[in-house]
C-alpha cells in the first residue's frame, strides 16, 4: 500500500499524464447565439399572432437562464413568468412539457414535482436540441390552451432548425 502511494506521488510530481487527475480539464459545449434565440422567439410570437393569440415567449439557454423574453401587448399578466417556467421545465427534464403534464396526470410522475420553483407542468414548453446536444428550451404562454402554446413554440423551433442542425 505504501509503495502504491509513493508511486502515485512520484507520478504526480513528475507531471505524468494523469488519468488520476482527469484528462478533461475543460468542458466544451454549444449554445444558442442571442440572434438565433431571438429568431425562435419571434417566429413563435408571429405564429401565435397569426392564430389570434396574444402570448409571451421565452427562450432559456442550456443553463436555464433567460436568453430572450417577448411579451405581446395584451398577453395576460402571468404569461411572461409562465412562458419562462415552461422553457425551464422542458430543459430541466429534457422533455416537452405536454408529455410531462400527461405523466403527472397519469401518476407516472410525482405531482409534487410541479411544486418545485420555476417548474410549470403545462403544455407549451419544448426542448431545444440539435444532434443530441441540449441547447436550451422555449416556452409559450397565453393562448387559450397549452396545445396552442405548443404549436407556437414548435413554429419557433422550425424557424431555426436549419441553423442549429449540425
Amino acid at each position: 500500500m505504501r509503495v502504491l502511494a509513493m508511486t502515485t506521488a512520484a507520478m504526480l510530481a513528475l507531471g505524468a499524464p494523469a488519468a488520476i487527475a482527469g484528462d478533461d480539464a475543460l468542458v466544451v459545449y454549444k449554445s444558442l447565439s442571442p440572434e438565433v434565440a431571438l429568431e425562435a422567439a419571434q417566429a413563435a410570437l408571429k405564429q401565435c399572432r397569426a392564430d389570434g393569440f396574444q402570448v409571451a415567449v421565452a427562450v432559456v439557454d442550456r443553463f436555464g437562464q433567460a436568453q430572450v423574453m417577448l411579451r405581446d401587448r395584451f398577453a395576460g399578466l402571468p404569461a411572461a413568468e409562465t412562458a419562462t417556467s415552461k422553457a425551464y421545465t422542458a430543459l430541466s427534464f429534457h422533455k416537452d412539457t405536454s408529455d410531462l403534464a400527461k405523466s403527472v396526470r397519469s401518476g407516472q410522475m410525482d405531482a409534487g414535482l410541479a411544486q418545485l420553483p420555476h417548474i410549470a407542468m403545462l403544455a407549451g414548453g419544448l426542448v431545444i436540441e440539435a444532434a443530441g446536444t441540449l441547447l436550451g428550451g422555449i416556452g409559450v404562454s397565453g393562448a387559450p390552451g397549452g396545445d396552442k402554446d405548443e404549436a407556437c413554440a414548435k413554429a419557433g423551433l422550425e424557424a431555426i432548425r436549419d441553423r442549429i442542425d449540425f
